[in-house]
């Protein structure tokens, strides 16, 4: 359960640093820009300047790096699942040492950091746009971004709000299955069971009541946006618009020369 706190994607925490003020449309692109180069790159020194990178913008948005790190531990099982997978599939490079048929081999190694570097660097800056854009603000900066496609048919809006309420109702039903797990272990179920079988009878008693709560949710939801005669296809104005800056400009440059340079120096130089 103390994992399950740990969640960040989808809770936005206010302020009014440098990080915040920036157009959300600008920093969906420069997001996206990054995570490209993230993903192409395949050096792990680059990483690590990238993981530097992402802890000068944590100190700007004015939160604590290692605060936001202890937060990720929870792909630590993601991690251990990769490792067991990459030693049994890949079995190049120098030989680590062996147990019996079992045997470990560098570029196994390598390739299980280079992932969870990239799972880190992945959530980390996925969590920085949500943890200082506004919901709302997140939905207009995609759909201004997906805006270009709507001559071609594209529903830029009903995507942006699908996103948006999709980001939104992770913190919600993070917090709905931390309710279900103590009600759960007030009723004798037991979480920590280290036995398989009553692992998956915790599982399905938690998923059940969680699918169930979401679905009402949702509906709820619905119910409300056509109370308030919500429609996809109307026109409506906005209270909050936001105008490009020079600071704006400034991000999305520096993100393109950044990507670009840790492409060039992973394959070019």
């Amino acid at each position: 359960m103390a994992l399950l706190n740990n969640v960040t994607i989808g809770t936005y925490i206010p302020g009014n640093s440098l990080v915040h003020r920036i157009n959300p449309l600008a920093k969906i692109i420069s997001m996206i820009i990054i995570l490209i180069g993230i993903f192409i790159i395949t050096d792990v020194r680059v990483y690590l300047v990238c993981l530097v990178l992402v802890a000068i913008l944590v100190k700007m948005a004015n939160m604590s790096f290692f605060k936001l790190l202890k937060r990720l531990r929870i792909l630590l099982f993601m991690t251990f699942f990769l490792f067991f997978v990459n030693a049994f599939v890949i079995q190049t490079g120098p030989e680590l040492f062996r147990i019996g048929f079992f045997s470990l081999h560098l570029d196994a190694l390598n390739q299980t950091v280079m992932i969870l570097l990239r799972l880190v660097l992945m959530v980390m800056i996925s969590s920085l746009l949500t943890m200082t854009t506004k919901p709302l603000d997140l939905t207009l900066g995609l759909e201004q971004m997906f805006s270009p496609l709507k001559r071609f048919g594209f529903p830029a809006h009903e995507l942006a709000m699908m996103i948006s309420i999709a980001l939104r109702f992770i913190p919600v039903l993070v917090e709905e299955t931390n309710k279900i797990m103590i009600a759960q272990t007030s009723r004798g179920v037991d979480f920590n069971s280290s036995k398989f079988k009553e692992k998956i009878t915790a599982i399905i008693s938690l998923l059940i009541p969680l699918f169930t709560s979401a679905i009402k949710r949702a509906e709820d939801l619905a119910d409300a946006m056509e109370a308030r005669g919500y429609s996809p296809d109307g026109k409506r104005t906005r209270f909050n618009t936001y105008t490009w800056a020079k600071l704006d400009t400034v991000v999305l440059v520096f993100s393109v020369l950044f990507t670009g340079t840790i492409i060039w120096y992973s394959f070019i130089r």
